[in-house]
């Protein structure tokens, strides 16, 4: 496996001609936005660029997608995998594309390889970021498709610019999507100020079985399918849902529990500076950052908050 810089990996997209980009299972705007970029981007420069369609992207961000899928990869493809931590991120579908990655591009600091080359820099903030660079790298005019696509994925993965991985690269990233014509009050409209009543009567269910530990220090709630059923939320209500625990005043480390369609758990953790939320979901065979990582737990749903509680009453600043 190669590390490659900006420069490296522009390089490594110029001496190919014909791509196919793929994203993480349960997309986020940052793996939609960045392989939306990215394949905007090659196509600027002549190339042939295709993202391999994830039957999991929901329609929060499926715009992003439009007119840039394909079904399959075809032979002479060079593939790509924009955001996507380690093998197990990758849907089941793509799993047996796993050995032929040429190129990973991703901003995990806890993270496998898997790819023959990677370009993988945990200073970013988002993997959208990355892209950016490296189309700048490559020549490429930033227009006001490629800036919607990055500023979706570097909004959506700081929240909105609210998160401790927010850096001066990531206001100068926003600040050129802006510049590229990037419709930003709108974006921020759609993503961040508008709430379906499913959402916010998920929120109320959240609010009166949240588990508050260590003196209010740690909170974990989990969620049963069948309440998601009940409530009928979707899973463009449910996006970055992980996140609201960690808003009650004085919670410095929160997870969020659901169980998923095949029988596990699907664990989503939060931390503030002086926490550290892979130090729990790594325990799980999970990654991702300090602030947010995640991990699947093949345990019933209650048995797996008990082990997550243990785990995170561990940890302490």
């Amino acid at each position: 496996m190669k590390k490659l810089t900006r420069s490296e990996t522009a390089l490594f997209l110029q001496d190919h001609d014909r791509f196919c980009i793929l994203s993480h299972h349960r997309p986020d705007g940052d793996t939609v936005g960045a392989s939306a970029a990215l394949c905007l981007g090659l196509r600027q420069l002549g190339k042939q660029a295709w993202v391999l369609r994830n039957e999991e992207v929901t329609p929060r961000f499926q715009w992003l997608h439009e007119n840039l899928t394909k079904e399959e990869v075809e032979e002479g493809d060079t593939i790509v995998s924009v955001d996507v931590a380690s093998p197990t991120m990758l849907p089941e579908a793509f799993q047996p594309l796993l050995n032929r990655i040429a190129l990973r591009i991703d901003h995990h600091y806890s993270a496998i390889s898997f790819t023959e080359a990677e370009l993988v820099d945990p200073a970013s903030a988002s993997c959208a970021e990355l892209v950016w660079d490296v189309l700048e790298e490559m020549g490429v005019t930033m227009d006001e498709k490629i800036g919607e696509a990055v500023y979706v994925g570097t909004s959506t993965d700081t929240g909105c610019f609210r998160f401790a991985n927010t850096t001066a690269h990531t206001f100068a990233t926003a600040a050129g999507c802006a510049s590229a014509g990037a419709k930003i009050y709108e974006l921020n409209q759609a993503l961040f100020e508008t709430n379906s009543l499913g959402r916010l009567k998920m929120q109320a269910w959240i609010v009166e079985h949240l588990q508050i530990l260590q003196s209010g220090k740690m909170a974990v709630c989990a969620i049963p399918k069948a309440v998601e059923e009940s409530i009928g939320v979707t899973e463009d209500d449910m996006d970055n849902i992980s996140s609201f625990p960690r808003t009650v005043a004085g919670v410095c480390l929160a997870a969020t529990l659901r169980e998923n369609a095949v029988g596990g758990v699907k664990l989503s953790v939060r931390a503030i500076p002086g926490y550290d939320a892979t130090r729990v979901t790594e325990r799980f065979g999970g990654g991702g950052h300090k602030g947010a990582a995640g991990a699947t737990i093949q345990l019933p749903l209650e048995e797996a908050a008990k082990a997550v509680a243990d785990v995170m009453r561990e940890q302490q600043s």
